[in-house]
């Protein structure tokens, strides 16, 4: 695949800086359930999603905690710290789609971003982004019910995959939400009573929105 396939897309950088990636960067076509980051590794590329869509989890013990989804033309500021930093990742990367992810040199990105301010933009908004999600994370851990957090899930997985119904896997779903597989089959059982959602042949939709 040639990165000019998305050159439309990628005109805000510039021809200049374009160029540059076009030279140095890897463009990858990558299926679904592909970690294209791992925990504890240095990163040597820093990735920026093309299409489809990434999950970024951390992993505490033999629990994880899903953190953000990266979206087309988004990246992940995590391995961007860690890359700049020089430290192994503390998160882990996976395709939830299939995806074209383009990967960016660690060691190039760091002379760039002095050259095109454009870049600095970038990650600065990603910065925003990501630290109003990860307190977003954390108010639901301290402070929802899990029922609150459940269906909260369920609509943020909805809209990041554009999408009515998705997969229904408690075991998939206690992993991300970092509690246990009877909790998640209890709750949304509790949710489907109240009318909230509707679980059918390993689907969930939400049949009530606020």
């Amino acid at each position: 695949m040639n990165l000019d396939s998305f050159q439309q897309q990628l005109s805000f950088l510039g021809s200049e800086l374009y160029q540059k990636i076009k030279e140095h960067g890897i463009i990858r076509e990558v299926e679904p359930n592909t970690e294209i980051l791992r925990e504890k590794e240095y990163v040597r590329y820093v990735p920026l999603v093309l299409s489809g869509l990434v999950r970024v989890a951390a992993r505490f013990e033999d629990k994880e905690m899903l953190l953000y989804y990266i979206q087309p033309l988004e990246s992940c500021v995590m391995s961007f710290s860690a890359s700049r930093e020089n430290t192994p990742s503390k998160v882990f990367a996976v395709t939830e789609l299939k995806s074209v992810v383009l990967l960016l040199p660690s060691d190039k990105l760091v002379f760039w971003l002095h050259a095109h301010p454009v870049l600095h933009n970038i990650f600065y908004k990603e910065y925003d982004k990501r630290y109003g999600d990860l307190l977003n994370t954390l108010q639901q851990v301290i402070f929802q019910k899990m029922e609150d957090r459940l269906y909260d899930y369920l609509k943020t997985k909805q809209k990041a995959f554009a999408d009515k119904q998705t997969e229904f896997s408690p075991t998939k779903i206690a992993r991300e939400l970092g509690t246990a597989r009877e909790v998640i089959s209890r709750v949304a059982h509790k949710l489907e009573t109240e009318g909230k959602i509707k679980i059918s042949k390993n689907v969930v939709i939400l049949t009530h929105r606020d």
